[in-house]
């Protein structure tokens, strides 16, 4: 049997359609335009899964407009104001700010996206995980070395980008996928000692570099085919006992020149990806 989708759905910012499901716990969901509805598919088959009151909501952290602009502030040493905002998308802004959500112990990979100015704009959360997964993680240090899937949606919840990192025993390999599932290109981890660099790839060629500033891979600069810095990519510190006592890390994405698709789309994925490539094998609960 065939998945038709529910009749009429109404009108609204982004249209009608099946995208992958939210929750991870369906392979598809229903978008009626407006919100995410209680339609699901699994190989095909079309069934009913309620929502609850929480379920589907996009991951926030709470932190107040004046803290993001700290952060901007002293990591990408721009002062509130004075670099004019982007198009309003993930895509377009010249500043994001990708803070974790703090959790004493890290079951399931959740971030908030702010624009300089502190207006959340989307998320990064993690799906697919199951109980069993969820248990290895808590018990053991495994769950560094198995398949980590991601997904960048808007405010909305709508998927903008698929992020997955496959299982690997050394060297990270992260794959980008748009909403629809067409790969936009890969992070391909060059080695494993001394200041990490990722290749950039799409088509099969290399469009660029991920390259860690330090040993501790706390910052990045991104560059172009031609070494050219198109962005940067801040780790901000959050204080020893937040540090210490939570599993949060925060980063500020700075663009310093302009670059062309696919490698606009694959930097903001290298972003958004870092902690998951790298982080979650410094930490067992990270």
């Amino acid at each position: 049997m065939s998945v038709s989708p529910p009749s009429q759905p109404p009108p609204g910012q982004h249209p009608p359609a099946w995208h992958p499901d939210p929750l991870g716990r369906f392979d598809h969901r229903w978008w009626d335009g407006n919100v995410w509805t209680d339609q699901v598919s699994r190989s095909g088959q079309q069934q009913v899964d309620p929502l609850g009151t929480t379920a589907g909501a996009v991951p926030t952290t709470g932190h107040t407009p004046d803290r993001i602009q700290r952060q901007v502030q002293s990591q990408a040493g721009v002062a509130p104001g004075s670099v004019p905002m982007g198009g309003g998308t993930l895509f377009t802004e010249p500043i994001l700010v990708v803070n974790q959500k703090a959790k004493l112990i890290e079951l399931n990979n959740e971030f908030a996206i702010y624009d300089q100015h502190g207006t959340q704009m989307g998320a990064v959360r993690q799906v697919g995980q199951s109980m069993a997964k969820k248990a290895l993680r808590l018990l053991t240090d495994v769950d560094q070395f198995l398949t980590h899937r991601l997904e960048v949606v808007d405010m909305a919840g709508v998927t903008q980008l698929r992020i997955t990192r496959p299982a690997k025993l050394m060297k990270s390999r992260v794959i980008v996928e748009d909403a629809s599932g067409r790969e936009v290109g890969a992070l391909v981890q060059q080695n494993v000692f001394g200041k990490i660099r990722f290749d950039i790839t799409s088509g099969g060629r290399s469009v660029g570099s991920l390259n860690a500033q330090n040993w501790r891979a706390w910052d990045f600069h991104l560059q172009d085919a031609a070494g050219v810095d198109v962005a940067t990519v801040k780790k901000t510190w959050e204080g020893l006992a937040r540090t210490m006592f939570t599993t949060a890390d925060n980063y500020v994405v700075k663009m310093v020149a302009p670059c062309e698709e696919p490698l606009r789309t694959l930097v903001v994925a290298a972003a958004l990806s870092i902690d998951t490539a790298l982080k979650q094998d410094s930490r067992g609960f990270n």
